[in-house]
């Protein structure tokens, strides 16, 4: 049995603050860019993704992956309300899970990222798993069975996962935290027909 050389658990929480929400359940129209930031407001952020420039929208429906950023303006700055501009700024490599509305990005989620990555904007879909191996994952995803292949650079996030877990030295299996009937979001890329997952998240456990 192939497992995952390289896996990353997400643990227990992710913080939430001031006028960010949490992150609703992701469709399949969801899309990916990975660059660079270039300019940003309290209500817009501009990304170089690749030779591409990109708007995204920000709204109290926004997503920012920033727990220790937003702890120490908050300790700075008691009652303050913290702004998207408060934690990303020109030249920041980020990763941005977005959905096209009414003409526009309209920004999911932003999280900082080591680089600015690859050009091609990954792609994103979310379902409930209904085949699971080392080497291979299969969803029940917008109206039909999306498999995708599980390599050593597929990366695991699966919520309440323990240190000892990750210390493990990537010899886990994708099966001890993917289960048929959880519900996950691959993000994942296409090349001669075969679709290749990048990382693997767990939303709901099937219990």
């Amino acid at each position: 049995m192939q497992n995952i050389n390289r896996l990353v658990i997400l643990t227990a929480t992710v913080a939430f603050f001031g006028f960010v929400a949490g992150a609703g359940p992701v469709s399949a129209q969801t899309k990916e860019a990975r660059g660079t930031v270039t300019a940003v407001t309290t209500s817009t952020m501009n990304v170089r993704v690749g030779t591409q420039d990109m708007a995204f929208f920000i709204d109290s429906d926004t997503h920012l992956e920033v727990r220790r950023a937003a702890k120490q303006i908050q300790e700075a700055q008691p009652g303050a309300k913290p702004r998207v501009n408060d934690f990303f700024e020109a030249g920041n490599p980020v990763l941005v899970r977005y959905r096209e509305e009414n003409g526009r990005n309209h920004a999911l989620n932003i999280e900082r990222v080591g680089s600015a990555g690859s050009a091609n904007p990954t792609k994103l879909a979310e379902g409930k798993v209904t085949a699971v191996s080392a080497t291979h994952l299969t969803l029940a995803a917008d109206g039909h069975d999306m498999t995708f292949a599980i390599t050593g650079d597929t990366d695991v996030l699966a919520k309440g996962a323990s240190k000892a877990t990750k210390a493990a030295g990537g010899g886990t299996p994708l099966t001890t935290f993917v289960h048929n009937g959880d519900m996950v979001s691959v993000s994942y890329k296409e090349a001669s027909g075969t679709m290749t997952a990048s990382e693997v998240r767990v939303r709901v456990v099937n219990r």
